[in-house]
């Protein structure tokens, strides 16, 4: 492999980042299909027979939460995130991927925050037993998915950043 085309392909670790945010964004994107035919298997059963199921809105609650911070990786391995770059369409490349990098860290530093109050979270939801209304069940189970992929998030935000800082192609 030659030095330029060494800059552009990731190595193993960023191969094996881009496998967990992909599988990652994936196994959010088949939540968010189970989640909506179930609201459409809930809603003709509620129109056709009286007859919902029990608790899907509960359901679509944390299944939602779980694959909103699925798809969080995999959007900042690609720059899918929003940026306002009104004030950096005139900088050069350089400089804008090292402004592009200092944001990487600022969000790899909230997403460690996140990580580590989102476990703290969780584990109080496990210790006082918090329970679901209708269904009834325990509520800290979902926080597992949300506080891994917080974590692989962290890992995404500083590995772009080493990527943005340098200019290579992430």
């Amino acid at each position: 492999m030659t030095n330029s085309e060494n800059m552009t392909q990731p190595g193993p670790l960023g191969r094996a980042i881009h496998s967990l945010a992909r599988v990652t964004a994936i196994a959010g994107g088949l939540i968010l299909l189970a989640l909506a035919l179930m609201t459409v298997v809930s809603v003709l059963g509620r129109y056709l027979f009286s007859l919902p199921i029990p608790g899907d809105f509960e359901l679509v609650e944390v299944g939602c939460a779980i694959t909103v911070f699925a798809f969080l990786p995999y959007c900042q391995l690609h720059s899918g995130n929003v940026v306002v770059d009104f004030f950096t369409m005139n900088v050069g490349v350089k400089t804008r991927g090292r402004m592009d990098s200092v944001g990487s860290v600022i969000f790899g530093i909230i997403a460690a925050l996140l990580t580590w109050r989102l476990a703290l979270g969780g584990y109080d939801m496990f210790r006082y037993e918090e329970q679901t209304m209708i269904l009834g069940l325990s509520r800290w189970w979902g926080f597992i998915p949300i506080v891994a992929s917080l974590a692989l998030l962290t890992v995404v935000c500083f590995y772009t950043a080493s990527r943005q800082w340098s200019n290579r192609t992430l």
